[in-house]
């Protein structure tokens, strides 16, 4: 378990450190920067409390599936907000191709599936008796 967890915390940081430089090229630094503050306020006031709720309200073997479903539900809507929540169409039909409202669906349509699966498989691997 230790090796995983270092090499899961060394991919973190190899992860962090494509972000930084990619944060070096950016013209408009400071609207990124407003744009990941608001992030992280969205997942104080929204995401968090929502994920401890809940936690609180669910019991049984469903709680971490479902509790890991609402942060990546989270963090998926969070990412796909700016084009979510665009004014309307955009001037040059290259700029934003794809129907992003019906594809973040499509996530969320999974990210739902696979937290059945995942509470299914868990509760079946609990009433199996050990062999």
């Amino acid at each position: 378990m230790k090796v995983a967890r270092f090499l899961v915390g060394a991919a973190g940081v190899a992860v962090m450190g494509v972000g930084v430089s990619l944060l070096l090229d950016v013209r408009d630094l400071a609207g990124v920067l407003v744009w990941l503050g608001g992030a992280l306020v969205v997942h104080d006031a929204v995401i968090a409390p929502l994920v401890l709720l809940a936690g609180m309200l669910v019991r049984g073997g469903v709680r971490g599936p479902v509790r890991g479903a609402l942060i990546v539900a989270g963090a998926l809507t969070v990412v796909a907000l700016p084009v979510l929540l665009r004014p309307g169409p955009p001037a040059n039909s290259s700029v934003l191709p794809l129907d992003y409202p019906r594809n973040w669906l499509i996530a969320m349509v999974a990210v739902t599936a696979v937290t059945v699966l995942w509470a299914a498989v868990r509760r079946l691997a609990r009433r199996r008796p050990p062999s």
